[in-house]
């Protein structure tokens, strides 16, 4: 996803509003995402994805999600047909060789 890719896609929060907002408040606990403009608080689809952006900064790392946007909000879609998520989805992260 780009920077001005929206993560919470009822809200509209891009994952460039949300880096600033944990950047800025740095928050104790991933669910304080919420006050950022509302996000995760929709379909609760993008709650994972805030946690994993909460839990990347926590380790010294700059949030981001390295998922298509097409496929983020395609797998959304089906989240919102089917109720589930599916079992391979989130994609794995690419391993760096590290």
């Amino acid at each position: 996803m780009n920077p001005e890719d929206d993560v919470c896609l009822c809200f509209h929060v891009s994952q460039q509003k949300l880096t600033n907002f944990i950047k800025r408040e740095q928050p104790k606990v991933a669910s304080k995402l919420s006050e950022c403009l509302g996000a995760g608080t929709g379909c609760h689809w993008c709650v994972p994805y805030l946690e994993l952006m909460w839990e990347q900064w926590e380790k010294g790392e700059t949030p981001q999600l390295n998922f298509s946007p097409e496929e983020y909000a395609a797998q959304r879609s089906e989240y919102h047909r089917s109720g589930k998520r599916a079992p391979d989805w989130p994609p794995a992260e690419e391993s760096d060789g590290s």
